[in-house]
């Protein structure tokens, strides 16, 4: 493809992946606290206390694995005695019927942690299987997929994580550890030029590390943008013909992404526009969850 020369990204892509333990660990007993109550009195009812048991994950769909660490630690909080021994890799593509893991333990402990697992793993299959599939989409071009801040409350960690092992990378985890004025805060700082004029002059006493992004609607105000001294833009819900003609207008001089209802059906056109990366919302706040089941027997 020739177009306009693109500024090099600063991210590089990220390797696979790995949990920190305290967080996940805070995770996984929020969410087992939230299911258990005050015990699974089913399961008290129907299975002896010294019942041992093995479960098996499968995949009921194509998918692309994310979130096994998270259920092995499921079921290790419930039976520190348990093993969770996966069949594939963090990160793998598997068809239908393949075994993702096997659960040895207490059968009390692998019935209580069942929908804490499949819950966590479900979610985080789905968003991974989404994201390899709008990257594959991407392989030939040097852009990045990114993901947003539009996840679930109190998982993002989780949900992020997903994003890297299917092969995007993250954008901002926290609000501060990136700078991003967005339309709201254009409203009350009047404008592009004052927005970025004000974080310019106080970056370096609150963060002097951080590139300065800012969001557009238009070629006006990326022409103001890039005048004022932003150092990437955000072209937010623009066509690609719209994209195009930014990417000319900035000329290499600022690194551009692009965001606003970008799916698998449009997202190669804004690719192939030169810009140097692509955000998409849907990868956390619409990746359906994947179809997996966990079946139990008696040992």
């Amino acid at each position: 493809m020739t177009g306009p020369a693109r500024p090099p990204t600063t991210r590089a892509r990220s390797p696979l992946p790995v949990l920190s333990t305290v967080v996940l660990r805070a995770l996984v007993e929020r969410a087992l606290a939230e299911d258990l109550g005050s015990g699974d009195v089913t399961t008290r009812l129907t299975i002896p206390e010294g019942q041992q048991a093995r479960g098996a994950l499968t995949a009921k769909q194509e998918l692309v694995v994310a979130g096994l660490p998270v259920a092995t630690e499921v079921f290790r909080l419930l039976d520190a005695s348990s093993r969770c021994e996966p069949a594939v890799e963090e990160g793998a593509e598997v068809q239908p019927g393949t075994k993702l893991a096997v659960v040895t333990g207490a059968a009390v402990a692998l019935l209580a942690g069942e929908r804490v697992a499949l819950n966590f793993l479900q979610r985080l299959c789905g968003i991974a299987t989404m994201t390899r599939q709008l990257k594959s989409l991407l392989t030939d071009l040097p852009v990045a997929l990114l993901d947003t801040r539009k996840t679930t409350p109190g998982l993002r960690t989780l949900e992020k994580y997903a994003v890297r092992v299917g092969g995007g990378e993250n954008h901002r985890l926290r609000l501060d550890d990136g700078i991003l004025i967005k339309n709201n805060h254009l409203r009350l700082a009047g404008g592009v030029r004052a927005a970025v004029e004000r974080a310019l002059r106080l970056r370096p006493a609150i963060a002097p590390q951080l590139p300065i992004e800012v969001e557009v609607r238009n070629l006006t105000e990326l022409r103001e943008a890039v005048d004022a001294g932003a150092e990437a833009v955000l072209l937010d819900n623009m066509t690609p013909e719209e994209v195009r003609e930014c990417v000319k207008a900035a000329a290499g001089r600022v690194r551009l992404e692009v965001s606003g209802g970008i799916d698998a059906a449009n997202i190669r056109a804004y690719a192939e526009s030169g810009v140097n990366a692509i955000s998409v919302g849907a990868l956390t706040h619409s990746a359906p969850a994947a179809d997996i089941n966990f079946l139990i027997e008696p040992l």
